[in-house]
């Protein structure tokens, strides 16, 4: 057999074995946003999980976004997990967040069902997805609140975050174009966000690292040139680092906020590297 025909056939192969469910509902008399899709390889058994969260600016985007990921990380043996959730202005961002860890809570108590197991969960997103599983990661009362048990994560993935110190982007941002004497965003993250430096803190991942809390090990993939996300994620890498949490910081060059999403389980890419030695890690525990 030609090898190239046989690469085809064993992509055709791994590309079905797996049971694939969509548009499964995780509050029964919710939104329609309140659905998320199910990957998992055939004849799953106690398999870890992945809880991941997609990106758009808290006011777009949609499970589906989620490229090779699933069957990627079925490949190494995960059940994967994608939700939606409410958007702004819909709703505010704490009823957003919460959407989500209600979600979580849904897939914690349902997933042996679908191959999972319910006391290893990895939870990872990107861009405005970043936050949201860096906030359900760090901040324990969302998990608790939706009666789900945080000692059940296993790692967290954020992708090109620029919100895990919310008060340092705004500031960051806001300079920027008022010594250029640009005109203020008409709903950036200072509306975004409540609008309020209270709310802007309590939304920040950062405010709620602290040690002997069971925060578990995050491997936080940035744009290495970004100067945004970039510094975000070393001020967030710092503060789980000085908590004690296990915690690596990957700069990813030659790529962009988007491909670098796109790009996760594709062979040679350097960041999917990076993210197969982290699972290999939080897996041996």
């Amino acid at each position: 057999m030609k090898p190239f025909l046989f690469a085809s056939l064993a992509l055709c192969v791994s590309a079905f074995a797996q049971n694939v469910q969509r548009d499964i509902r995780y509050l029964d008399d919710g939104h329609a946003r309140h659905v998320l899709d199910i990957f998992a390889p055939a004849n799953a058994k106690n398999l870890p999980v992945v809880f991941w969260i997609h990106g758009g600016g808290w006011q777009q985007g949609d499970k589906g976004n989620v490229d090779i990921k699933p069957q990627w990380f079925m490949d190494q043996g995960f059940v994967f997990v994608s939700t939606n959730y409410r958007l702004l202005p819909e709703v505010d961002m704490g009823t957003l967040i919460r959407d989500c860890a209600k979600s979580f809570a849904w897939v914690q108590k349902n997933i042996a069902q679908h191959g999972g197991d319910p006391k290893r969960i990895l939870v990872g997103g990107h861009s405005a997805g970043a936050q949201l599983a860096a906030i359900l990661c760090t901040d324990d009362r969302y998990l608790k609140e939706a009666d789900a048990d945080f000692s059940a994560l296993i790692g967290s993935v954020p992708v090109d975050g620029d919100t895990y110190d919310i008060p340092a982007i705004i500031e960051t941002a806001e300079t920027r174009l008022r010594v250029h004497g640009m005109p203020m965003p008409k709903y950036g993250h200072r509306l975004k966000f409540g609008n309020d430096a209270a709310l802007h803190k309590d939304f920040s991942a950062v405010t709620h690292v602290a040690k002997s809390k069971g925060i578990p090990p995050f491997l936080i993939l940035h744009v290495a040139n970004h100067p945004d996300t970039s510094i975000q994620a070393r001020r967030f890498g710092a503060v789980l680092t000085e908590a004690g949490v296990p915690t690596t910081v990957f700069g990813a060059k030659d790529t962009d906020h988007s491909k670098l999403n796109d790009n996760l389980g594709k062979p040679g890419d350097p960041a999917t590297a990076a993210l197969s030695e982290f699972v290999a890690k939080v897996l041996k525990k």
